[in-house]
């Protein structure tokens, strides 16, 4: 037996002209049931009496409008309003059908747009016409009577138009998340473009310098490292603008670190303590991207000292230490908060994680720790 979860599911997906339809023929059905007649609307007090065909036609003309009531809003609205008042004027027999204009009302409140301020002056003068002709055929309706039921028809438009008003809400909340969404995805590319150009380039104008004092002999093995590094930087560039392409390009992991530290040039030693456990695509990166910033500033200040890469899996903790021997050439460049250091520090901090740099003895060192588990959305850090 489908559960009522289910029911609503199934309801959600069937098109709005089906259930304009559905609604149509069972309110159409419901209005020739002499029972209900009793629970619809009566107004005017004028004596009542069977209208035969005419009142037939008045009936259906409250009823099957509702079943396009979705593609015509104000037309709808004003042909129920019309047979209605038509149908009391002329004091014909009470029907449940007459409940299809607070339908009416109701939709044109939460979705008419074209004649959205109109509308209301349309319905309020059609009104007072109304309540003229009942008054003119002998009513003895009060003046209060009429203000009570004007109300009670403006809460069923109010009542729409609360809807709508969430309805644009909501529209707009969704807007402006995707525009905070897409704001921090450009950001994070940013860094990415940063990470990537900064570490390779970094490396061949490192490498390059070096051929300098370098005998010849050593030449084609010191041009064979700097076309590495350009042929990484492409392909690094490559994945970023498959993401911009939304091509599933496959991003740079921990995986990847023995290609990072075995460059040449380099007196870098990696270290993995624990078994690799299965990480989310952002942590993997986020580490990468640790290690790699790392080398490119020991490359950069503290050319051709050693430095040691660290990497330790916990059950729930992902460990990454790099750790630069000797003093930097420039003293402090380091610790100078560039955008490398500062994007590392808000990325780990996005993950849930904690990230320093900076002195350590006679050397510099870079160290984080994060979860290896995705935090999720929306929750606390």
């Amino acid at each position: 037996m489908p559960t009522l979860g289910r029911l609503r599911d199934r309801w959600a997906r069937v098109t709005p002209a089906a259930r304009d339809g559905a609604l149509a023929a069972v309110v159409t059905a419901a209005a020739f049931v002499p029972v209900l007649s009793m629970i619809g609307a009566q107004f005017g007090d004028l004596p009542r009496h069977d209208g035969g065909a005419a009142a037939l036609l008045l009936v259906l003309g409250q009823t099957l409008p509702l079943a396009v009531r979705s593609r015509w809003l104000a037309a709808t609205l004003a042909v129920i309003a019309t047979c209605f008042a038509a149908h009391e004027v002329l004091a014909y027999p009470p029907t449940v059908g007459s409940l299809a204009l607070y339908f009416a009302l109701y939709s044109a409140g939460a979705r008419e747009e074209r004649f959205r301020r109109a509308l209301p002056i349309a319905v309020s003068a059609g009104y007072v016409l109304f309540a003229v002709l009942v008054t003119l055929r002998g009513s003895a309706t009060d003046l209060l009577t009429y203000a009570v039921y004007y109300v009670v028809l403006g809460l069923f438009w109010s009542l729409g138009a609360l809807v709508r008003q969430r309805r644009r809400q909501e529209a707009e909340r969704r807007r402006l998340t995707a525009r905070a969404a897409a704001a921090d995805e450009r950001a994070r590319l940013a860094r990415e473009l940063h990470d990537v150009v900064t570490h390779h380039v970094t490396a061949m104008v490192v490498q390059a310098d070096a051929a300098r004092y370098l005998p010849p002999e050593n030449a084609p093995g010191v041009f064979a490292a700097i076309t590495g590094s350009g042929r990484d930087a492409l392909t690094e560039l490559r994945f970023l603008l498959g993401v911009l392409e939304a091509t599933g390009a496959r991003t740079p992991g921990l995986s990847a670190l023995r290609g990072l530290v075995e460059q040449p040039g380099r007196d870098v030693e990696l270290v993995e303590a624990g078994e690799r456990p299965e990480l989310p695509a952002e942590t993997e990166l986020t580490a990468y991207r640790i290690v790699q910033e790392a080398l490119t500033n020991a490359a950069k200040y503290a050319a051709g000292r050693p430095a040691k890469v660290r990497v330790g899996y916990g059950a729930d903790l992902l460990e990454i230490e790099v750790t630069t021997e000797g003093p930097p050439t420039a003293a402090g460049a380091l610790g100078s908060g560039g955008r490398g250091l500062a994007g590392l520090r808000d990325r780990v901090g996005a993950l849930g994680g904690r990230f320093s740099a900076g002195p350590s003895g006679d050397g510099f060192r870079v160290s984080a720790a994060f979860p290896t588990t995705e935090i999720p959305t929306g929750s606390d850090r």
